[in-house]
């Protein structure tokens, strides 16, 4: 298939194109590089040993998405374009819809226009908000807590009833809860600018001794050790997730919807323990008060992606946090 990703250039989007390449598919990258470099085309290449078209474009501009749709006969979109800091996203809302849910629509709209209706839709676990239990199915009820979630579920619903006033979509909708790791090769990882937002990329950075320490936020959450608990699915895992949901809707019509996680929790005293393992450094931690909008533990069940999709996530903690380590300690 020629598939079309948007923001494959960012972390995810990047493990996802090689994937689809590996997986024999052609596929063209839109990015607008807001947080990604351009760098990230080379080394893509270079795993997948082929090139792939590039365009470099904001998916809110409707006269440049126009015209690559023009150019290429997509036959599917895979869609990660978009802001993701759940922080930033409080202090800036509608930077986050205008982006996010504006650039989609502009994105859906320009599809149909096309006759391009098959779309695997980047979502996020912040859909279900703070769950009244854990694990999590895909039925349990939506409530995002923050701007970034919201414009996940946004889109969510406008995916929906896309789907319900026109059956010749075929959408699924993958819901990641926490994506560590990089690639085995070292070329490709995550490089967030500034601050990290993410656990693994901060503790990394304390590692490498960038950063002192890691704040730790809590001790006193309802969890085995008193610090939150997450599902940490490693970032190849979530890729190799991407390329069966094609498979899916090639062969499966409407809107279908996956948790991909690994299904286990694990707290972040366990992350900085297994980091420490991978690394052979010291992640110095401080406890510190709770964030508001914080909760004690969030992760997947995965069993509809393993029965529907036939997938599973195939790497341990430790294999994340190795190539988290490796990509951190080469990459410059």
């Amino acid at each position: 298939m020629n598939i079309l990703v948007t923001g494959g250039m960012g972390y995810i989007g990047s493990h996802t194109v090689v994937e689809l390449m590996q997986a024999g598919h052609e596929v063209v990258v839109v990015d607008n590089l807001t947080n990604a470099d351009i760098s990230v085309r080379h080394r893509v290449a270079r795993i997948a040993g082929r090139e792939f078209s590039f365009q470099q474009a904001d998916i809110r501009n409707r006269q440049a998405m126009e015209a690559l749709f023009s150019v290429h006969k997509f036959d599917a979109v895979v869609h990660f374009a978009g802001l993701k800091a759940v922080g930033e996203s409080t202090e800036q809302p509608l930077r986050y819809y205008d982006n996010n849910v504006g650039g989609s629509v502009v994105l859906f709209e320009t599809m149909a226009a096309a006759g391009v209706k098959t779309l695997v839709f980047s979502s996020s676990a912040t859909v279900y908000g703070d769950p009244a239990r854990v694990p999590i199915t895909e039925d349990f009820p939506l409530r995002a807590t923050n701007p970034y979630g919201q414009s996940k579920l946004m889109i969510e619903e406008i995916l929906r009833d896309t789907a319900q006033a026109d059956a010749g979509w075929r959408i699924a909708l993958l819901r990641y809860f926490n994506p560590i790791g990089a690639h085995a090769s070292g070329l490709i990882g995550e490089a967030p600018s500034g601050i990290p937002n993410n656990l693994l990329p901060y503790i990394a950075q304390v590692a490498e001794g960038r950063r002192d320490h890691l704040n730790v936020f809590g001790s006193d959450w309802p969890t085995p050790d008193g610090t939150g608990v997450r599902d940490y699915i490693h970032v190849v895992d979530l890729a190799a997730g991407h390329v069966k949901a094609l498979d899916k809707l090639a062969v499966t019509p409407g809107l279908h919807t996956y948790n991909l996680g690994t299904g286990r929790g694990s707290s972040v005293l366990e992350m900085v323990r297994a980091f420490e393992t991978a690394s052979g450094k010291p992640v110095p931690y401080k406890i510190v008060a709770r964030r508001p909008g914080d909760i004690a533990e969030c992760y997947a069940d995965t069993g509809l992606a393993e029965r529907e999709l036939g997938w599973k996530a195939q790497y341990d903690v430790a294999r994340m946090c190795q190539d988290a380590w490796r990509w951190q300690s080469t990459s410059k």
